[in-house]
């Protein structure tokens, strides 16, 4: 009675296989290409994402016995869109990733036409490039041929999860969950359902996209023919962020989390009631049940915080991987004075400028390499320090995502806030939330607590250091990111 669990992030595939007692037993892994055709734009090709899915579910299956699995699970980048042919299922052009800005200038007319404070009503979000439904609106003002295509309805319109459960389905099935369509700017947060409304602000055809669905329960069964002979049933499906909320069983009004992945995510359940922010952060929703209810979180999304490390390691070249640059970080005693704005791809909660810019400030001759990578992870605890500043105090703050396994990382961080953190024994808890939400579909597990006793502790980290020092850095921090903003608008 074990679950498989997809987890299509924004740089890879990774398959796992979870137990009853909540232990992944097998993991498989594959990357795909990053495509960047102009500045600000990120794109991935769908049939690479596909690929990956296969090849990582290939690899997970000759570790297991398959005949052992119940159900599978579906988390995935959010925001990320994609077309494909229903026919077919090709896609005709490349998926626009969540990362991508290329919609700033669309963002911006729509509000200067004065539509984001309804735009913000309804959806919890605000009008910027990083959500789904002004990269549509680019679509059909930029490629009017394939967009006919969308309106004739031969092409249909997705997220990842709709994507993978129509090549899973052989295109038999078109669906989603709230905690995806609620970052389309599509979607009445307060309803859970499509907005006429929204459709037509941003000109999304209504029947382009796909049907709602509970976030566990048996949502659509795979075909063997198509997906490596397994013949099992999708029963839960939810966007990275939520399903790490849920993996790291944050079922209670209050609980939080925050995700090292790509970019980081900092999520507060906040039960029933969609509560609204004054201070940058979105309301979302978490989840909803068969029987229809709702829950829903407030959440601080940062762009960029492991990509920057990705960056340090494939774009500047001056680490061989992830994993080293805590041993790097170590060998000098603070940064020497420079500071690293990761806004690679602009600024997300709680500023909010997509045309903000990655800023490097404070070089001196003596500035080294360990200096730079230092000032990385102290920047990625700046971000998150950032985000709660602006929420109720918390007590702790449990953490997970592939950083989270940087010790030097989760220090700086407790330091930082002033809270300890939690790591748990299990940090890949998007793919966990996924199995979680699949098993309690089929009843692997019959109730939220007891998937709350399969948590464990790996370790907690204290906070300590000089408050007065920690404080100066960030406020240091702080006014680099003031310089950073604005920056792609100048030229």
């Amino acid at each position: 009675m074990s679950i498989l669990a997809i987890d299509a992030g924004t740089t890879g595939v990774t398959a796992v296989v979870v137990t009853p007692d909540g232990r992944i037993a097998a993991t498989g892994y594959q990357e795909f290409r990053q495509h960047f055709p102009r500045p600000g734009w990120v794109e991935h090709s769908a049939e690479e994402i596909w690929q990956a899915t296969i090849e990582a579910t290939r690899e997970v299956l000759t570790k297991v016995d398959q005949s052992e699995l119940t159900a599978i699970g579906i988390t995935n980048q959010r925001e990320t869109i994609v077309l494909w042919d229903r026919e077919t299922l090709g896609s005709p052009r490349r998926a626009i990733v969540w990362q991508d800005r290329r919609t700033a200038d669309i963002c911006d007319r729509l509000r200067a036409e004065g539509h984001e404070d309804r735009v913000a009503e309804l959806t919890g979000l605000r009008l910027d490039p990083y959500f789904s439904g002004t990269k549509l609106t680019w679509l059909a003002e930029n490629e009017p041929h394939t967009w006919a295509l969308v309106q004739s309805g031969r092409y249909a319109v997705g997220t990842v999860d709709s994507y993978l459960i129509a090549r899973m389905t052989r295109g038999t099935w078109h669906v989603t969950d709230v905690s995806n369509a609620c970052r389309t700017l599509l979607l009445d947060l307060e309803s859970g359902e499509w907005s006429d409304e929204l459709c037509e602000l941003f000109g999304v055809p209504r029947d382009a996209l796909p049907d709602l669905v509970p976030n566990w329960g048996e949502i659509a069964p795979t075909d063997p023919a198509t997906f490596l002979g397994l013949s099992l049933p999708i029963a839960g499906v939810a966007g990275d962020q939520q399903s790490a909320l849920f993996g790291q069983t944050c079922f209670d009004e209050g609980e939080s989390k925050c995700t090292y992945g790509t970019g980081s995510f900092v999520l507060t359940n906040t039960g029933s009631t969609a509560v609204r922010s004054d201070a940058g952060l979105l309301s979302t929703a978490a989840w909803r049940s068969p029987d229809g209810g709702l829950t829903y979180a407030l959440e601080g999304a940062i762009f960029v915080t492991g990509a920057a490390v990705q960056w340090l390691r494939d774009g500047l070249q001056i680490v061989g991987s992830a994993a080293e640059t805590a041993a790097v970080a170590a060998t000098v005693d603070d940064s020497d004075g420079v500071v690293f704005v990761p806004a690679l791809t602009g600024l997300g909660a709680p500023h909010w400028d997509p045309h903000a810019r990655g800023a490097i400030l404070g070089i001196t001759r003596g500035t080294t390499r360990a200096h730079l990578v230092r000032a990385t992870l102290e920047g990625i605890a700046f971000e998150v320090r950032d985000v709660l500043e602006t929420l109720p105090e918390l007590t702790t703050l449990r953490v997970d995502g592939g950083a989270a396994a940087n010790d030097f990382l989760c220090q700086l961080q407790a330091d930082q806030v002033g809270r300890a953190v939690e790591r748990p024994e299990i940090v890949e808890t998007t793919a966990l939330g996924a199995a979680f939400l699949a098993g309690l579909g089929t009843g692997v597990w019959d109730s939220t607590d007891e998937l709350r006793a399969t948590w464990s502790l790996d370790r907690r980290f204290e906070p300590g250091g000089d408050r007065g020092a920690l404080d100066a850095a960030y406020a240091r921090w702080s006014e680099a990111v003031e310089r950073s903003k604005g920056w792609a608008s100048l030229g």
